[in-house]
């Protein structure tokens, strides 16, 4: 699996934890450059594969929890299946105080 198919698939398994997304640079939709904005979220290495993510939900632990266990099966069988994972929260969105926290 090439670093771009990868990101790809971490990218998809985070879209399935409800209450994080990537943290991107941009919003995708106020530029019109053809960048793959969520992608950027994530960066690769040997040693540590570290994502960017803004918490829309509160408590954030249990989201990062649930990234965790979404991220490791796509990292198995590939070149940073021993990486450490870091999940970094850059943000919270104001919809995170607007919500009921989950658990």
């Amino acid at each position: 699996m090439t670093a771009g198919e990868a990101v790809e698939k971490i990218v998809g398994a985070l879209s399935t934890v409800d209450g994080l997304r990537p943290a991107t640079p941009a919003a995708p939709e106020t530029s019109w450059l053809p960048v793959d904005w969520d992608g950027m979220a994530v960066e690769l290495s040997p040693d540590v594969v570290r994502i960017r993510l803004i918490a829309t939900r509160l408590p954030i632990p249990p989201l990062l929890d649930r990234a965790a266990a979404a991220v490791r099966p796509v990292l198995a069988g590939t070149a940073w299946e021993n990486a450490r994972l870091s999940l970094v929260v850059t943000d919270l969105d104001g919809a995170a105080f607007a919500r009921p926290a989950s658990q």
